[in-house]
């Protein structure tokens, strides 16, 4: 019996530091990425290559082929404004046409800067809950900061880890939730950028009612794309309020209930104000509702 008591052990032993390890590396690696994939601002624009892609003028990048599509739409008002003639259906007037366009073609010639501004104010104004934060408690408001804070004081050490234990599974619970984190903010990091190059033909497709609805869906998605990192600084805020050194057990549930709510702040965003889903669980028909 003795013998098997301690086989049990050895076992119970090496699963304890294996997952102590794998727990400890995906703190020690990943959680100062959800930092820069969270919080987005201008930066993201600074990249030679996504530059490229947006074209840095008229002539080049995804602006060339916008800028095609401009030329393309005067020809189509012509054409129609020649058929409206014959058919004697009623167009919207050439000088009222002709305004709209010159103003969609300056916008959306520029729009690489109205986004850039677009991005700094949202930016500024996350830093700014952080910042209340950071002044009020004393502590930077992010996530490397909050799991270092969680593993080191309110949940057990790395001596004493125990996966079979309440507060093992408690641990193995944030750490799965927190990369389930940082797989939902990477696709959201992704669809940003994606929106950022369609900005162009965004604002080109209110030159048209017929088309103007294109306007409409992308600011609501960018918009709420953007509006989760409130969110997120905000419940970051909350939770660096709490009490780390306490052992009260209703505190490490509701840890890892601010960190479910992290995960869920996309969906309670998208309720709130429409837009895009990151979760992957979401029909891509969720990109028009």
């Amino acid at each position: 019996m003795e013998n098997v008591s301690s086989i049990t052990d050895s076992i119970i032993q090496t699963i304890n530091t294996i997952f102590d390890k794998l727990f400890g590396s995906v703190d020690s690696n990943l959680y100062s990425v959800i930092d820069k994939i969270t919080f987005i601002g201008p930066d993201i624009l600074k990249d030679k290559n996504f530059e490229k892609i947006f074209g840095t003028s008229a002539s080049n990048g995804f602006l060339l082929i916008v800028n095609s599509l401009l030329l393309a739409i005067i020809i189509y008002f012509a054409l129609k404004l020649l058929l409206s003639n014959i058919t004697y259906t009623q167009v919207e007037r050439p000088y009222q046409f002709i305004f709209k366009l010159v103003i969609c073609g300056i916008c959306m010639n520029f729009s690489f800067f109205l986004i850039e501004q677009f991005l700094s104010i949202c930016d500024n104004f996350t830093l700014a809950i952080r910042q209340l934060g950071e002044n009020l408690f004393g502590k930077e408001i992010c996530f490397s900061e909050l799991i270092s804070a969680i593993n080191s004081s309110t949940f057990i050490d790395s001596d004493s880890f125990d996966l079979f234990s309440l507060d093992g599974l408690l641990r193995g619970t944030l750490t799965v939730s927190l990369l389930n984190l940082v797989f939902s903010y990477a696709f959201r990091f992704i669809m940003v950028k994606v929106f950022v190059i369609l900005s162009p033909l965004a604002i080109l497709s209110l030159s048209l009612s017929s088309t103007s609805w294109f306007f409409k869906v992308w600011i609501r998605n960018l918009f709420s794309l953007m509006f989760i990192q409130f969110v997120v600084a905000i419940v970051l805020v909350l939770l660096f309020s709490m009490d780390y050194s306490s052992s009260n057990l209703l505190f490490k549930f509701v840890y890892v209930g601010g960190v479910y709510a992290l995960i869920k702040a996309n969906s309670f965003v998208k309720d709130f104000v429409g837009g895009v889903s990151t979760s992957f669980s979401q029909n891509v028909y969720n990109l028009r509702h």
